[in-house]
C-alpha cells in the first residue's frame, strides 16, 4: 500500500483525487491526508470531499505517508520539499519550476541524500520526457520548447504587463530565451519547460518560446530534440484542467499515473 500524502488543497488536488477515483484499480493508493493553507482547512474540506485535511506539515507528516505529492505550487516546493525529504520521504513534485532556482535544487539534492529519499518529477502535461532523457547517452545537441495558448491562460503571467490579454486578436510572442528564466517568469505556466530542461540540457541551454494565441485549440506543447540518436519533434494539444484554465488537465493525470506506478505490477 502507497500512502499518499498531499501538499496542496485546490484545483490540482482535486484533479488528482478525481482521476484516482476514476481510475479501474486504486487498490494500492491510498490518499490520508491533504495539507492546507493555516485557516484555509474548511474551504478545503469544501473541495475535497472524503479526504482528512490538516494545516500543518508535522501532522501530515504524522501520519506516516510513504510518499508525499505537492500539488500546491512552487511556493509549496520551497517551503515544504526539504522537511519531507529529510523525513525519508519520497516527495513527488508537480511544480518543476521550483527547481530553476539553482539554491533551492542544491538544497533539496542535500536533504534527498541526507533522508536516503527521492525526487520524483512526473512528466506533467506532455509526452517525450523519456526520449529526451535517453538521447542524452548518445549526445543531445538541441532541445527547444514552446507553450502556446489562449490569451486569457496567460492572466496573473508577466504577460499581462506586454498586451491586453482580452483584446489581443492575434498570435503573440510573450517570452523568448531559456528554460530557467521562463520557469521562473511564468511558475504557473511554465512547469513544463522546466520538466524538458531537466530531462535533456539543462535549464540554461534549452530554448523556449512562450506564445498567447487566439486560435490555439487549448494548451499547445510543441518539443524539438536533436542529437546522434536522432531527431524528434511532438506536439501535444492538452486541454485546460477544469479546475485552473493556465494548467493542462495532463498534468493531474501525469500525478495519478505516478502514483499508481508505485504499487503497479507493470510500470510503463
Amino acid at each position: 500500500m502507497t500512502s499518499v500524502g498531499l501538499i496542496g488543497c485546490g484545483g490540482m488536488a482535486q484533479d488528482v483525487v478525481a482521476a484516482l477515483c476514476g481510475a479501474r484499480t486504486t487498490s494500492g493508493v491510498r490518499i490520508i491526508g491533504a495539507l492546507a493553507r493555516p485557516g484555509r482547512g474548511g474551504e478545503a474540506r469544501a473541495k475535497l470531499c472524503g479526504i482528512d485535511i490538516v494545516e500543518a506539515l508535522d501532522e501530515l507528516l504524522a501520519r506516516k505517508p510513504t510518499l508525499v505529492a505537492e500539488v500546491a505550487g512552487q511556493a509549496a516546493v520551497a517551503e515544504h520539499a526539504d522537511v519531507v525529504l529529510r523525513r525519508g520521504i519520497d516527495c513527488l513534485l508537480i511544480s518543476v519550476g521550483a527547481l530553476a532556482d539553482a539554491a533551492l535544487l542544491l538544497r533539496l539534492k542535500s536533504a534527498a541524500r541526507d533522508g536516503n529519499s527521492r525526487i520524483l518529477l512526473p512528466a506533467g502535461a506532455v509526452g517525450g520526457i523519456d526520449a529526451i532523457a535517453a538521447m542524452r547517452f548518445a549526445g543531445l545537441t538541441s532541445v527547444r520548447y514552446r507553450s502556446r495558448k489562449p490569451p486569457l491562460a496567460w492572466r496573473g503571467s508577466p504577460a499581462e504587463r506586454l498586451v491586453d490579454l482580452g483584446k489581443l486578436c492575434e498570435r503573440t510572442v510573450l517570452y523568448t530565451g531559456t528554460a530557467g528564466e521562463a520557469a521562473l517568469l511564468y511558475p504557473q505556466n511554465a512547469n513544463v519547460a522546466a520538466a524538458v530542461a531537466l530531462a535533456g540540457l539543462g535549464f540554461d541551454a534549452t530554448e523556449v518560446e512562450l506564445v498567447a494565441d487566439p486560435d490555439a485549440p487549448g494548451n499547445v506543447h510543441e518539443i524539438e530534440a536533436e542529437g546522434a540518436a536522432g531527431r524528434f519533434a511532438i506536439q501535444l494539444q492538452g486541454k485546460p484542467s477544469r479546475t485552473n484554465p493556465k494548467t493542462s488537465a495532463l498534468a493531474a493525470f501525469s500525478v495519478a499515473r505516478a502514483l499508481l506506478n508505485e504499487q503497479a505490477t507493470i510500470v510503463i
